[in-house]
């Protein structure tokens, strides 16, 4: 077996022609930074895309999720509940409002498991008026935030009756998602970040489009749209006399991002289907190596198949997570980890984290294997090629 002549990385952002030419009529233009017709044509392609009402393009994924949780009530002395297997941005919004994350575990996607969820509200928290508090704190528990991990849908038909039958509000991060749907259960058909309140997209240059950064709140309200708006502005009430009514944030996307955004989303549906495909040939490839198995994907969903996580059982494999990702380095094969569990994370070891036990499972045995949608078979074959010769005993 001969190595391929470059590295293969984990996942690298594509850039096409019409980026260009957008970039340059911004250019032309002289709209480089807050305004300028691509943000609103970024907005209402992403509102066709996914069925929303309305799109609000941010700074970034995280900035959404900051607006979008202060919007939906979150406020300090709070609680989120939240997944613990997450990327630290989806916490990370709850503390700069100051409120706390109550951690839950995941079921076996990864993604928030609602049992966990009705678990905590039915044992530990209880009703006061419209409120739930949680008993242990006196806090209030005013959101809920699941993630749709690397681009699988979660169970979201069973966290909207939860979220429902408690009265708290449920903002989706979906940071991940875009491009992918429930195909059956009550919300058929929906893309995922449009069943909550609101629902949180990121640009990032790892994401399945990007525009260098950058994010997106979907809502379906129009009074939650127009707050947003209004907050990721600077909240002006007069942007000519510079007076405003309320704190407000520098985190509105500009017009450069948004128009390599508009390119970008072009081609969404030829990367779904590439990445569709890698994943299976990933899959059939690493099928009969024992100790490694292909995450698939929930029943019921359309992903969009962002991220091909591969579960490594060190007893069987013959190496441990953490020496398959050595090995493929030294390769020239690139490859992460999935991300260090949040309620273990400095910041956050003293909040409350419920039945993850899962959580730490999955941490110890995930690696995240190159899905760059343009990922040629050899390079596929080549990485699969490379984690046979190293396992066995």
């Amino acid at each position: 077996m001969s190595d391929l002549p470059r590295e293969i990385p984990l996942s690298v952002p594509v850039v096409g022609h019409n980026e260009r030419v957008y970039v340059d009529e911004c250019l032309e233009t002289g709209w480089l930074s807050t305004g300028g017709e691509f943000i609103t044509r970024f907005e209402d392609a992403m509102c066709e895309l996914t069925g929303a009402r309305h799109a609000v393009a941010c700074q970034s994924g995280t900035a959404a999720l900051h607006v979008a949780l202060r919007i939906a009530g979150v406020t300090s002395g709070d609680e989120v509940i939240v997944p613990s297997l997450t990327f630290i941005a989806t916490v990370n919004p709850i503390a700069y409002l100051g409120a706390h994350p109550v951690f839950v575990g995941c079921d076996e996607y990864m993604n928030i498991e609602p049992d966990s969820v009705r678990e905590f509200l039915e044992s530990e928290c209880d009703r006061a008026g419209d409120d739930v508090f949680d008993r242990n704190t006196g806090r209030r528990v005013a959101a809920i935030l699941p993630v749709h991990v690397f681009g699988n849908p979660c169970d979201i038909e069973s966290l909207h009756v939860i979220a429902e039958e408690w009265g708290i509000p449920l903002v989706e991060d979906a940071a991940e998602s875009l491009g992918a749907t429930w195909t059956a259960g009550g919300f058929a058909g929906r893309h995922a970040g449009t069943v909550g309140v609101a629902g949180c997209l990121s640009f990032n240059g790892n994401k399945i489009i990007t525009t260098g950064g950058g994010g997106m709140i979907l809502t379906d309200d129009e009074e939650f749209a127009n707050h947003a708006r209004h907050l990721t502005t600077q909240a002006k009430s007069d942007p000519i006399r510079f007076v405003h009514d309320e704190v407000g944030y520098n985190y509105r996307m500009t017009n450069v991002q948004a128009a390599i955004g508009v390119a970008q989303l072009e081609s969404l549906p030829a990367r779904i289907e590439s990445k569709r495909r890698n994943h299976a040939l990933y899959a059939g490839l690493l099928e009969d190596v024992p100790g490694i198995e292909i995450l698939g994907i929930p029943a019921g969903t359309a992903p969009n198949y962002w991220f091909y996580s591969a579960l490594v059982d060190a007893d069987i494999y013959g190496l441990d997570r953490e020496g398959l990702m050595t090995g493929l380095a030294s390769k020239g094969i690139q490859t992460r980890p999935v991300w260090y569990p949040n309620h273990m994370q400095r910041p956050y070891r003293d909040e409350r984290a419920y039945s993850v036990q899962r959580v730490t499972w999955f941490w110890e045995r995930v690696l995240n294997l190159p899905c760059t949608h343009t990922l040629e078979s050899e390079d596929i074959e080549y990485v699969c090629n490379v984690i046979r010769d190293l396992g066995g005993r």
